[in-house]
């Protein structure tokens, strides 16, 4: 396996870079807006359990790699709520959201799908030698989309339980992080944010 060049290692670095600003502005975009309507209160908790849980349903269950939408709304919602049950509604719903990558490998051609994948032959090996371990470290990482750990839990027929609960274990402690970061990034924010 070769190793990264200075030009693929600065191009990793600014699709970095533009996630985190884009992330950002649209994470504190929207507690601006919050704050505009005056979104508080009881009530409004479970509006935002609600647009969370939906918000990472959506972008979870699009099989193309998204603009982090849904880590913005964790991260501007953590700001006004307990990050904890943000983060987890948002796992719930992003690992049901990922059952669209598993059966498109589960009801896909397999030929198909892993000609139209690039790296799927690296990653189908990964997960054979080290089993539902490599859906735990994908859905963890927040770099490259679950989808590819769908897909090849659905073409290898694993059983979709299988397939959830590591995905769900990956995804709650990393949503979890997004939620802490925006929570404890939005009180060294000017009052004006």
């Amino acid at each position: 396996m070769a190793g990264l060049k200075g030009k693929q290692w600065r191009r990793i670095v600014l699709y970095l870079l533009v996630l985190f600003v884009i992330s950002t502005g649209l994470a504190y975009g929207l507690k601006l807006l919050m704050a505009n309507l005056d979104v508080t209160g009881r009530g409004a908790v479970t509006t935002a359990y609600v647009v969370v849980f939906v918000t990472s349903l959506i972008f979870n269950a699009s099989i193309v790699v998204p603009v982090p939408v849904h880590a913005s709304v964790m991260m501007a919602l953590a700001s006004q709520w307990d990050p904890l049950p943000l983060a987890l509604f948002a796992s719930i719903g992003g690992t049901i959201g990922e059952i669209t990558g598993y059966y498109a490998g589960y009801f896909g051609k397999k030929v198909m799908l892993a000609d139209s994948m690039p790296g799927y032959d690296r990653f189908a090996g990964w997960m054979k030698k080290y089993g539902l371990w490599a859906i735990w470290a994908i859905s963890f990482q927040p770099l490259l989309p679950v989808d590819i750990a769908g897909i090849t839990a659905g073409i290898s027929r694993l059983p979709l339980w299988k397939f959830l609960l590591p995905c769900w274990a990956g995804k709650f402690p990393k949503y979890l992080i997004f939620c802490s970061f925006g929570a404890v990034f939005s009180q060294f924010l000017p009052p004006w944010f």
